[in-house]
């Protein structure tokens, strides 16, 4: 029953966004947990309820395998679930956090439960890496033309508004309780909340600046992009999705191509040999200057690309970049990911699991290396005919909360290319929404081109302006969405999160202790 109510909390997410069922799953969960006799007990009904969520949720892992040919596709399963095994610790220490609480320190337990999942959710957003994925608050999002209740997170972040998820549960549980009780007008009352909450309408964001953009979406399935023999009809399909249309006019514009669009090494100074594995097999000048051709004057591309690191004329390793071009092929600027994929962009432990046949989830026999963070280019002042000042995420990147700006200088923008081909149906728009919540907690508009969908602009507010979907060669136009002042979690971060957690618990000792009196 608990791994199955486990499931159905994860039915909450995209693509099914069934969240009554999310929050009559944790409403359960919080009654099993206010019935558990012995701390044990808590532990492991929590334990078997996560391995339920994070196996649904997390099924799109299993996907990647089927497009490794050194490991067979049934072992992806077992990934999701060993991955599921261990993510289940952070709902079980929240759930005996919570269960302490109540027992020991005779604090209620739902609003004890809440703040220790906000932490909990931290805790899994940072240890060994971190791995944030499906936050409880991404339930919260509403259909793409607002965002619904997770427009909240902007005044307190994404792990505290999945601590406020729990609460709305907790009120189904009480809902259910006074039903029973026969006070049936309170139940209802209670029932009703979150679902008014849910419907809370979208505020609007501000409108557009001077940058036009062309994003770019050429559906490359994963199945064919490392494929040499289609290469040169792939760049033709960038090429024409590319182009200025005549009603672009003349002024600043970006082209954004996805994560793992261009298989040639852009820059100078590797030996020929590397250059000879790609499309042209010589200068990367002459890529460069093509890619400018295409895009013409005033543009300027970005697009996902992969840059060597030679040491004494040794290949040691790989960082995957967003490289900058204008029109005539030049390099304007660079960005390499900071926030890699386990197994997927390099391998740990390789000596020891290499021999035992174990590899990356992506082709390759390069570890990626880890750029230096978040970082804001100066491409020059919109309105001036410049491109303004973008901030960058790659892939997987930006499903990291706190982490996706420059502490340094704030962008106007933020590109985040990805390549969603291997995350199977479930990944890529699971992806978009967690893009949103990085667009509505820092008050700064995402754009995302991708392989073979979702891509998407999102504007500041967290609703989807435009967008491409799943298995379409397509562009989007138009100009690039203002972003809003700084929220209070773009000045504050996590910390908001967590002082969040700790008003809730604050809170609840002082009602508890009014009450004892």
């Amino acid at each position: 029953m608990l791994l199955a109510a486990g499931a159905l909390a994860a039915t909450g997410f995209q693509p099914l966004m069934l969240w009554p069922l999310t929050l009559a799953a944790f409403a359960l969960l919080l009654a099993l947990l206010d019935g558990a006799p012995r701390a044990r007990d808590a532990a492991w009904a929590s334990w078997l309820f996560g391995v339920g969520h994070f196996t649904l949720g997390n099924n799109w892992i299993a996907t990647a395998f089927t497009y490794q040919a050194q490991m067979p596709a049934w072992l992806g399963w077992v990934a999701v679930v060993l991955l599921s095994f261990y993510l289940a610790i952070f709902p079980m220490l929240a759930a005996l956090g919570g269960w302490w609480l109540h027992r020991r320190a005779g604090l209620a337990l739902i609003p004890s439960f809440a703040a220790c999942w906000t932490i909990s959710e931290l805790m899994r957003g940072r240890a060994f890496t971190g791995f944030p994925w499906n936050p409880l608050a991404a339930v919260a999002l509403g259909p793409f033309d607002r965002p619904g209740l997770a427009g909240l997170a902007a005044w307190c972040g994404t792990y505290a508004l999945s601590g406020g998820i729990v609460l709305l549960a907790g009120l189904w549980l009480i809902a259910w309780r006074e039903w029973h009780s026969g006070r049936r007008i309170i139940a209802s009352a209670l029932a009703l909340v979150p679902a008014a909450l849910f419907m809370v309408p979208h505020g609007g964001a501000p409108g557009d600046s001077p940058i036009a953009y062309t994003l770019v979406q050429p559906n490359i399935g994963q199945d064919q992009i490392n494929d040499a023999s289609r290469y040169e009809s792939q760049f033709q399909t960038l090429a024409s999705l590319s182009r200025r249309l005549p009603v672009d006019g003349s002024g600043a514009r970006v082209v954004l191509w996805p994560e793992g669009a261009v298989p040639d090494y852009l820059r100078p100074g590797y030996d020929a040999w590397w250059y000879q594995q790609t499309t042209y097999g010589g200068d990367p000048a002459i890529a460069r200057e093509r890619m400018g051709r295409v895009i013409g004057p005033n543009s300027l591309l970005m697009t996902g690309a992969t840059d060597l690191s030679v040491e004494k004329r040794q290949v040691n390793g790989a960082w995957n970049v967003i490289t900058l071009l204008d029109s005539s092929g030049a390099i304007r600027g660079n960005y390499a990911k900071a926030h890699l994929v386990p197994y997927g962009e390099y391998l740990p432990m390789r000596d020891f699991l290499t021999p035992i046949g174990l590899s990356r989830l992506v082709s390759g026999d390069l570890d990626f290396q880890s750029g230096p963070g978040p970082q804001t280019l100066d491409l020059g002042d919109a309105g001036e005919g410049g491109w303004g000042h973008p901030g960058f995420q790659i892939c997987y990147e930006i499903v990291f909360s706190g982490e996706v700006t420059d502490p340094t200088r704030r962008p106007d923008y933020i590109f985040n290319p990805s390549n969603d081909g291997w995350f199977g149906a479930w990944g890529p728009p699971q992806h978009l929404a967690q893009a949103r919540l990085r667009a509505i907690e820092e008050g700064i508009p995402v754009l995302r081109s991708t392989t073979t969908g979702i891509s998407a602009v999102i504007d500041a507010g967290g609703a989807v302006r435009a967008f491409i979907p799943r298995h379409a060669a397509d562009r989007r136009d138009g100009r690039i969405p203002a972003a809003l002042p700084p929220t209070l979690f773009a000045r504050l971060g996590n910390i908001l999160a967590l002082g969040w957690a700790i008003v809730v618990l604050l809170l609840t000792t002082v009602a508890t202790r009014r009450r004892a009196r």
